[in-house]
């Protein structure tokens, strides 16, 4: 499949570029994409929550009442889960919500990503270019060149590129990663996928 690779001031530059279809024109496993998005939100969580049980609760030991006679239940003491201020009956422990998942079904749920993003006519390939030094106008002129400036943007750089990495870290619906670092959350997270033209062939090592 041919696109239209484009520059940075938003003209055709004339060039097309070839997306392989088994990449990029596969059938999306939606499964795939459930199970690593999944686990891509599970290891951001911190895990760092905790309630005290009642053997941690500072409180006195003594026998509130009388075992019998009072018409209640019986009672001995302050710290237990039915009383205000009692510990918690099967509260958080601190955890890690990591799991395992397969290489390939990872390695699947990016192609579907990638798949999506073709169909959807979501993904655009523009021409390598840098800045002369960090500054975040010249990202945004970009992306107003591209008339993306209202939308949430992917770039994916071929290589690390220091100064336009600085330029668009500061927009907070703009993120910028290389090819060896893409994910299924961040590719469906955005409403329109950049792809430098670098980026594409090392995108296809990477998945093939």
């Amino acid at each position: 499949m041919e696109v239209a690779v484009k520059k940075i001031n938003g003209e055709t530059s004339g060039k097309k570029i070839n997306l392989s279809d088994d990449i990029f024109g596969i059938e999306p496993n939606d499964h795939a994409i459930y199970l690593d998005v999944k686990q891509i939100l599970a290891n951001q969580r911190q895990g760092t929550h905790k309630s005290k049980e009642r053997a941690e609760i500072a409180r006195t030991t003594k026998k509130l009442k009388k075992q019998k006679g009072t018409g209640g239940a019986r009672a001995g003491s302050m710290k237990s889960p039915l009383f205000r201020g009692g510990g918690r009956v099967f509260g958080p422990k601190p955890r890690d919500y990591g799991f395992k998942l397969n290489k390939k079904t990872k390695e699947l749920a990016r192609k579907s990503a990638l798949a999506y993003k073709v169909k959807d006519n979501q993904i655009m390939v523009i021409e390598d270019f840098t800045f002369e030094a960090p500054k975040t106008k010249n990202y945004l002129n970009v992306l107003k060149a591209l008339s993306l400036d209202n939308k949430k943007t992917l770039l994916v750089l071929g290589d690390t590129n220091e100064n336009v990495y600085l330029s668009g870290r500061n927009i907070s619906n703009a993120k910028i990663v290389t090819a060896d670092s893409i994910n299924t959350y961040d590719l469906l997270n955005a409403d329109t996928l950049m792809l430098a033209e670098s980026s594409v062939q090392k995108i296809e090592n990477l998945l093939s």
